[in-house]
């Protein structure tokens, strides 16, 4: 039984290529995966393994609302691509800089959680093993927040200006990817930080 000529012309007139940026998104989240994979592995290795002090349930504070804002900033991020695909620009631009804000409150938590362990505890890095394996763990975690807070930044600004169109919502939606990959990898670092690990 042959297929008719029609059909197959029709079925490969209806397939494109994915998206370039979608596809190296992508790889980027596999390949960040794997190393917060190896982080989070020797993190959870090192538990109750330093043979000084201080251990984490006494100078760890469970950092509740900077989590619950990182975490919102997901919602206010699906929101600001989705109205930018429907062509509602200053709703997006609205939900965009939301994002921002949120993502900025989480950064400026963590930073004041690191200036009252550094300063008023004296937890460094080099403390015991603890230190190492939680500032290497929590500040790669940052370190990507600060990366998408440049990246929503740029676009920010771009959209204030007006030079964002609903053609640019695929760009966007290929941060959104990034952004959701770093709230979903806090989850994980902060139930083995904050929970299993106190």
């Amino acid at each position: 039984m042959s297929t008719h000529p029609a059909v197959i012309e029709s079925s490969a007139a209806s397939w494109t290529l994915p998206s370039r940026g979608k596809v190296g998104m992508i790889s980027l989240i596999i390949a960040e995966s794997a190393i917060f994979t190896i982080f989070i592995a020797a993190y959870i290795f090192y538990i109750g393994k330093s043979i000084s002090g201080p251990s984490p349930h006494e100078i760890l504070r469970i950092p509740i609302m900077t989590t619950i804002c990182l975490l919102s900033s997901s919602l206010t991020m699906h929101w600001a691509v989705t109205a930018l695909e429907k062509g509602k620009t200053s709703v997006f631009i609205s939900f965009w800089l939301l994002t921002f804000a949120l993502g900025a409150i989480f950064i400026g938590g963590t930073a004041r959680e690191w200036h009252h362990l550094i300063v008023d505890q004296g937890f460094t890095i080099q403390t015991n093993l603890f230190g190492t394996t939680y500032y290497s763990l929590v500040g790669l975690h940052a370190s990507h927040v600060t990366a998408g807070l440049i990246a929503l930044f740029i676009v920010g600004a771009f959209g204030l200006a007006g030079k964002l169109k609903r053609e640019h919502s695929e760009r966007c939606e290929v941060i959104a990817m990034y952004w959701h990959f770093v709230d979903a990898v806090w989850v994980v670092v902060f139930t083995v930080v904050y929970i299993i690990g106190r």
